[in-house]
């Protein structure tokens, strides 16, 4: 009874749940009741048969207590793994949002950057146009007077002569120097430039603050930001843009659509997600007039303003490479007065070719027309992804083209139906955007 009791009290002490105590008193009960009483005639056997019960119930309770110990170290063993997995997955987005951090300041350094050479390149403009001018008036006022006093003293004339010969050819190397690099075209590049990684830095933040990047957000907004450096590059020397291309094409700042990218978002999106019959035809409506009548005009335009500027700039380095040669020769018997017109005649017309070109800023022209087709084609190109690929919301997706042409929704749902009027051979007489 002594052993009973004590395996009781090894029960009682080594349960942990209250359920398990109750099932241990049943147990002991049972065991009891099946010991003999004090005086029977199997006392000695049933006093055995009571400590072999009670072994075995301690046994139990030992390889009990094991398991709960084997199952609460395995339990903490599981808690520890998730614990370094979640571990794990914080310092990857911790790693993640660390790398756009550094890619957003990156992109407001650029912004920065390209407003301030901007401003410079713009400063090179107005200071070398009104650089060239002065000097070629001077020489111009020189020649005239050379001119005028040829029958007077030699060396008085021949001073005049000479630094009117000099400033000429001065005039025409800082001419050509200054077509070639078109400082207004410079200064439009850098504000096209800073005005795109503006927007690249918004959709930096906007992702940071309210979207659940990844890797491949960081990659994607890397090459972002090399495309921009690509299209509007800062140095001169190397890389600097074609000032005078054969022709004009659309500016292209964007990531490229990688082959097979469509069709690969095409199997993913099932669904309408906002679009219908009736918005895709309105879609490819406004898509054929960007097509056919916005990005053609820019691109005509463009071509004309680039064949201007191709003859301003041959103009003027010409005109005053003729006038040092007239000014060279002023004065002389046999042709003096050809001589003189020459130099006169020639600089006043360098200085009213430079001014057109410079002053009338033509290379700025011709980027802001390429920059424009560039503008439509990336809107074609994003119209025919969305209606491929149908990813952005259609109600979405026309409000954004609605904002980007200028136009209410009402007014871009009109244009549908009046474009489509017009025979297909026809071209349409309305553009598709009104904001410039």
């Amino acid at each position: 009874m002594a052993s009973l009791q004590a395996s009781a009290f090894i029960f009682h002490s080594t349960s942990p749940c209250p359920l398990f105590r109750l099932h241990q008193k049943r147990t002991l009960k049972a065991i009891l009741d099946q010991v003999p009483q004090p005086g029977s005639s199997n006392g000695r056997n049933g006093r055995s048969g009571a400590a072999k019960l009670a072994r075995d119930s301690m046994s139990l309770t030992t390889a009990t207590t094991h398991d709960q110990k084997h199952e609460a170290s395995s339990n903490n063993n599981r808690k520890l793994n998730n614990i370094h997995a979640d571990a794990d997955g914080t310092d990857d987005t911790m790693i993640v949002m660390a790398k756009l951090y550094v890619i957003l300041e990156a992109v407001a350094d650029r912004v920065v950057m390209h407003k301030n050479i901007g401003k410079q390149r713009e400063n090179w403009n107005s200071l070398l146009l009104a650089s060239i001018n002065a000097i070629t008036l001077a020489a111009v006022t020189m020649s005239a007077i050379a001119a005028t006093s040829a029958d007077g003293a030699g060396a008085p004339v021949t001073a005049l002569k000479l630094s009117s010969t000099i400033m000429f050819v001065a005039a025409t190397g800082m001419l050509s120097i200054m077509n070639k690099i078109q400082p207004s075209q410079l200064a439009e590049e850098q504000r096209n430039a800073a005005r795109l990684f503006q927007q690249l830095h918004n959709q930096v933040q906007i992702l940071i603050n309210i979207g659940n990047p990844s890797e491949n957000d960081v990659k994607e907004t890397i090459e972002k930001v090399l495309a921009v450096d690509k299209a509007f590059p800062l140095p001169l020397l190397g890389v600097m843009l074609e000032k005078f291309p054969r022709m004009v094409a659309p500016a292209v700042w964007w990531l490229r659509q990688q082959p097979g990218q469509a069709e690969e978002l095409t199997t993913k999106m099932e669904c309408s997600n906002g679009w219908n019959v009736k918005l895709e035809k309105e879609m490819e409506t406004i898509l054929e007039v960007i097509r056919r009548k916005d990005k053609a005009e820019y691109l005509r335009l463009g071509g004309k303003a680039l064949k201007l500027n191709k003859v301003l700039a041959i103009s003027g380095p010409v005109l005053t490479g003729l006038a040092a040669i007239g000014s060279a020769f002023t004065g002389s018997p046999s042709h003096g007065f050809w001589a003189a017109m020459l130099g006169v005649v020639g600089g006043a017309l360098a200085s009213i070719v430079n001014t057109v070109e410079h002053g009338g800023q033509v290379g700025m022209v011709v980027e802001m027309y390429r920059t424009n087709a560039g503008f439509f084609q990336l809107m074609e190109q994003t119209i025919e992804a969305n209606m491929m690929n149908k990813q952005e919301n259609g109600e979405l997706f026309e409000t954004k083209v609605a904002l980007q042409l200028g136009r209410s929704l009402s007014d871009l749902r009109d244009l549908a139906p009046s474009s489509s009027s017009s025979n297909g051979e026809e071209h349409v007489e309305e553009f598709a955007c009104k904001l410039f």
